[in-house]
Parts: C-alpha cells; structure tokens; sequence
C-alpha cells in the first residue's frame, strides 16, 4: 500500500515517530534519489531532519525501491556489446565473424552445412558475454546536466490518511482505470470498503470492485443494474469485473448466494424492465445461475425470473433490439424517441442517426446532454472533430488496445449540424467545469489528450494517454526494454524501431537484422532471460531524415505479454556528452509495462515537425502479430497504417479544457513563477515548486479528475 501511494500520488506518507536529528540520513536519502531522477521536497526534507535517524533510514529503503522500480533501475541493464553505443559492429560483419568461429569448430562445420545459418547455433550469440561490473567499468562517468528529469517528491499525510484519500480517487474516478490501478484500488477496498465512500461510481467496473470487498466483509452491494450483480460476482471468482474476459464460476458460500440473489430480487421487484440487462450476457447468467441455485431460494421470486430471461424461458425483448427495430422499418422518429429515454445510448447513436437524416435530431440531443455522462459527453465531442471532412484512415481500438485500421467509409455529415452539436456538447461540458480559481498551466500540457478512458494505459512513469503529445529534447533519444521471463527459458523479445517518410513509406528499420545505420544503433540480440535482459536503440536524432520513428517490442519466441514476469518499455533524452552507462535513471522520460493480448506492441511513436523539432505521441497499441517469429520486418505495413492512423485522429487534449474554462471567464495563465492571490490550480506535467499554499495540483497521475462528473 505504501509503494502504491507513493507511485501514485508522489507524495511519502510518514509515520508518527519520535523526534531526532535525521539530517544526515534524509540528505543521504536525497543524494540517492537524485541517481535516479527524483528529489525531496524542501518541505519533506525538512520534517526528516527532524525525525529519528532510524525511522528515516527504514523509510529511505522503502521510498527508494519504490521510486527505482517507477524508472525501471531495480534491475541491472546490461548489453551485449559491451562498449555500446559505440564500436557496434556492421550486421554482416558481425554475423559471418561468428560464423567463422562456428566453423572454425570441430562440431560446428556439419551443423552449419546441414542446417544452413541459424543465428541461435552460433558461439555466442544472443548471450551476454560480459558480466554487468564488467560492462561498467568499460564505459565513462555519466555527467550529470541540469537538462535531466528531475521530479520532486512531497510530503504527504499519515499512510492511512494518504491510502483513503487514494481509495476515494479510485473509487469515484470518472474514467475507468487503468488495470494496474484496478488492481490497486482493490487491495485499498479491502482496508476502507467501510469507511467514507465517494458520492457516486460513475464507472461500474470500479463499483464492482468496491462491490466485491463488500460482500466479503459482508456489506451490502450498490446496484442499481443486474449487471452490477454479475460483475460482483465475477470479482468474488476472481474473474474480469470489466466482463471483458469470461469468468470461471467457483464454489460461492450461502451467505454471498443470499447477498447476491436478494440483491437482484430487490432490483427487478421494483423494476421489472431491468431484465432486458440480462439479455446481453445470456450465457454468463446462465453459468452464474449454476453456482447460485436460485430454485433453492423460493422468497427470491423475481431474482429467479433473471435466470429465467437467460435461459430463453421468458422472452423480454432488450431495448437496443426495440431501437433496431425501428430503424429497420425506416422509422427514425419511433427510434429517436426510444433513445431519448436512455440519453447515453443516445450519445452513440448521433452519428447513425445523422447518417439516416432523423429530424429533430440536434434538439434530442440538446434535451439528452445534461443526463448523460461527461465522459460520453466528451467522447462524442471529440468524435465530431472531423465528420464534416472527408476521413483518411480510421483506427478503431477494442479495450484491450488491440487496434485495426481501414480507410473511412462514411461520408461527411451536414456541416450546420456537426456545427449545432458541437455548440450543445461545449455549453454542456462547460458548464459541469468547477470553480478551479486561477488555473496556471504548463505548456506542456497543452496537448495532452483527456483520459476519457484509462483501460489501454500500462503502468509506468510518465505514462499519458493515446493520442497524446509531448516535446523531446536532447541530441540522443534511447529507447530501452527489459524483460524476465517466468517460466519458459527460451523467451525471446526484440526491441525494434520502424522508420518511415514523409508518406509514411518504409525508410528503413534498426533492429537485430540491421544493428547499425539511419542515424541510429542497435545494443545486440539477447535471445534468453533467465535473470532478466536488456535492449536498447540509440538515435542521434540530427542525423535521422526519416519524418517518423516507431519503436517495437515484438515476441519473437516463448510467453506473451500478459504472462511473463516482467515487460517493460521506455525512452531516455540524453546529450553526446553525457556518456555514462547505457541505462541512465536520471535521463529516463517515460517507462511503461508492456502488458496486452497481441504479440507485438507499439507504445508511441516519434514525429518531426516542420520545424524540425521531435515529439512523442502515445500509441498504446498491440498487433495481434504471428504465433512465433515477429520482426519489425514482417509488421512494416500494418505498423506504418496504425501510425497513420492515430496521427490523422483529433483527439480532445487539455487545451480544450483550458479554452473552455477561458470562455467561462476563468483566468488561465502559463504558469511565470509568480503565484496569483486567492484559489489556484496547478494543471502540468511536474509540480513546480514556487505554487501558492494550498495551491490544488493536477499532474498526470490526477487528470482523470479533469473529466466532470
């Protein structure tokens, strides 16, 4: 829990300890941080040098692994060529001199003339053949610039207050999280399940995680839908609350069958017309039931009647099949007034409806938009960004960040009403924006996409959401990737990066087939990670031409990204000077899990604006790729069209927020060092120390609290 707030909130709660003079251990503490990018606030630096020596240095171990692990320096990264980034050897080059040795071989001549050139046959290859002091010592001192990441760490209140305040976050988010953050939230439910409790679960699935500690220390639910029931259910089996994934039932004890059954009695009692809920997950009620014997429970009428409608015994016609059906027959009225009554559902018809030319449209929606949710509010906002246009490519993503592309086949809707509804959905958001004060921002933020959903997001540091846009600095960009396999010896992952031109057209690639070239090198292939291992690509970025960069870690053999140990992808901003280890802590931007269904995985890529200057845009994504044997030569097309496609779609970023709350009369300025009087909000990536106190600070791990409720 501990880890988990600090993580989060960057904030180190602390313990009542007693008094002392801790000035040395918290500046040791400090001096540590420092290494790997961080620091202690001036404020949390001096309660530590207030406090016990002893206490600090206990916490010191904590706050240190914690913020180490956030980066990615837990581990040791060591390369294969021990000098990289230099004296990496030309690729043929390379593998014929191995090939020589092979042959050279009393035993390697037959297996080479029998079996051809297989890279995995030859002495050496794919195995680090240097220890990590040993790869040390070959390299300079790194030279520390004040260009590095610095980010600071605060004082925060006592663990428990911290953890609730985390739990009340999580909880009552607007946005559903991320499953990192899911998890997290359910080991906080545990401890504060019957505390204080947000005024609202404005998303089901962190409901029903709550939901499930609730049952298990024997609360009662908050449903107000049967599918409240079964994602409660499903947490109880230790299944996928988001009912993404199927759920194998297991035995479920008579008090939870009694809390779970009386729960849907109650629901369908008062409102029989919530049985056309069911209608969408038959089969899964119908496991469900199997586990629930709801024959058994005879007072419980109306939950047996649920188990009924899945078994086909009861025909309840489901209300998108009544929708369907006036749409069939060409009655766009009759269905217009179906939606008018469920005012999301109506939000994700606007663009099928304005498609079949439905009069009194834009007036529906007017009437809808103040009950329906924020987030569809800005989900449909941000769709209509470029429906009076003619599409280029158009990416869809599933909600496991599986994504495909296909050339848009919908023809532009009427300009005036694409216009008409973006006024409505902009009076609408604007309105439910609190009162934030002063909003003083950084730049950087600006093109920062709202989390309308934080599913796709992995676990990292520096993580933002897809579509989102950063600068990059330094003269060499590096991008890193570890893994540990679990249990299959032979797990080989490849970092690869994909350039493309101006016209998204193959520019080349670096990779272990192509270690060197393109203003860019390749550390070596590491084809087996019993203890963990290491890949990197160094980028000279003034002397890339392509206009793009797409890095990639592609499964060439052994366990996906949903099984192995440990995954891992980042990049680092350095200058030539610098030298230093191949993996710098205090140069590391971003470092994210690789955690998907694919066998592929596109974090981000690189673009190079007209002025020359790089930028980072999130990805997110997952090829499904081959069984076995993925190279950045086999995805070149698909990888090229998803960057197409996430490059040609608007996405809704921070600045609208921004121009919104500045059309509300709302000062928002760039933050300039010098803080306003009265209520502040800080909205940037870091917090900058210099705020007003009491100043409320939204940094990317809290911009899912930008999204109204």
């Amino acid at each position: 829990m501990e880890t988990f707030v600090i993580r989060k909130t960057m904030r180190v709660p602390v313990r009542p300890t007693e008094s002392g003079d801790g000035t040395a251990m918290a500046r040791r503490l400090d001096a540590a941080l420092l290494s790997a990018g961080f620091t202690l606030s001036k404020e949390l630096l001096e309660h530590l040098s207030k406090r016990d020596p002893q206490a600090v240095a206990t916490l010191a171990v904590k706050v240190l692994a914690a913020v180490r692990e956030l980066v990615g320096d837990h581990v040791a990264h060591n390369v294969y060529f021990m000098d990289f980034p230099a004296n990496v050897p030309d690729t043929m080059t390379f593998w014929t001199g191995l090939a020589g040795k092979a042959i050279a071989h009393p035993d390697g001549a037959p297996k080479v003339a029998e079996r051809g050139l297989n890279l995995l046959d030859l002495p050496g290859y794919g195995r680090y053949q240097h220890s990590y002091e040993e790869m040390a010592e070959a390299h300079d001192r790194f030279l520390e610039l004040a260009t590095d990441r610095v980010t600071v760490l605060r004082l925060g209140a006592t663990l428990d207050e911290e953890a609730a305040a985390l739990y009340l976050a999580l909880a009552g988010s607007s946005v559903p999280l991320s499953a990192a953050d899911l998890a997290g939230l359910g080991e906080l439910a545990k401890a504060f399940v019957d505390g204080p409790q947000p005024a609202s679960y404005p998303v089901r699935e962190n409901k029903a995680v709550v939901n499930t500690a609730r049952l298990v220390a024997g609360l009662p639910m908050f449903a107000d839908t049967p599918t409240d029931v079964l994602r409660a259910a499903c947490g109880l089996s230790g299944g996928d609350v988001t009912l993404l994934e199927p759920t194998r039932f297991g035995p479920i004890g008579r008090a939870l069958r009694k809390a779970l059954l009386s729960t849907l009695d109650g629901l369908v009692a008062a409102d029989e017309t919530l049985l056309t809920d069911v209608g969408r997950r038959p089969e899964r009620w119908k496991r469900l039931g199997e586990r629930l014997h709801p024959h058994e429970y005879p007072r419980w009428p109306m939950a047996a009647e649920v188990f009924a409608v899945a078994r086909g015994d009861r025909n309840v016609r489901t209300f998108a099949a009544k929708v369907e059906v006036a749409l069939s027959t060409g009655d766009t009225t009759a269905a217009l007034s179906l939606l008018r009554t469920a005012p999301g559902t109506l939000m994700r018809s606007v663009d099928r409806l304005a498609r079949l030319d439905t009069p009194g449209l834009l007036d529906a929606v007017a009437d809808a938009a103040p009950h329906a949710s924020a987030r569809v509010l800005l989900s449909l906002r941000e769709h209509l960004g470029r429906r009076d246009r003619h599409g280029g490519p158009r990416i869809f993503v599933n909600r496991a960040s599986g994504a495909w592309v296909r050339s848009d086949p919908l023809p532009p809707l009427d300009s005036g009403l694409v216009a008409g509804l973006r006024e409505v959905l902009d009076t609408e958001i604007a309105g439910r924006l609190p009162d934030p004060g002063t909003i003083l921002y950084d730049p950087a933020v600006l093109d920062v996409a709202l989390p309308l959903s934080q599913k796709g997001n992995a676990e990292g540091f520096g993580v933002l959401p897809r579509g989102s846009k950063t600068a990059v600095g330094g003269e060499l960009l590096r991008f890193f990737m570890y893994w540990r396999n679990s249990e299959r010896m032979d797990t080989d992952y490849d970092l690869s990066a994909q350039l493309l031109d101006d016209e998204f057209r193959q520019a080349g690639w670096l990779s272990y087939t192509e270690l060197e070239g393109f203003g860019g090198v390749h550390s070596g292939d590491i084809v087996t990670a019993p203890e963990g291992a290491s890949e990197f690509i160094d980028l000279e970025l003034a002397k890339v031409t392509a206009r793009y960069i797409v890095p990639q870690v592609n499964i060439y053999d052994g366990e996906g990204f949903a099984w192995i140990a440990e995954s891992v992808f980042g990049y680092m901003e350095r200058s030539r000077e610098q030298k230093g280890m191949p993996f710098e802590a205090r140069t590391v931007r971003t470092k994210s899990a690789v955690r998907g269904a694919g066998r592929v995985a596109l974090p981000l890529l690189f673009e190079r604006g007209e002025d020359g200057e790089w930028s980072a845009r999130w990805l997110h994504l997952f090829l499904k790729g081959n069984p076995f044997f993925n190279t950045v030569e086999g995805n070149l097309g698909t990888a090229s069209l998803m960057a197409r496609g996430i490059l040609a779609r608007e996405y809704l970023t921070v600045g609208y927020l921004l121009d919104l709350w500045r059309a509300l009369g709302t000062e928002v300025r760039e933050w300039d060092g010098t803080p306003p009087g009265g209520k502040v909000t800080w909205i940037g990536l870091d917090v900058p120390d210099g705020l007003p106190a009491g100043t409320d600070a939204l940094s990317p791990e809290r911009f899912g609290e930008l999204i109204p409720a």
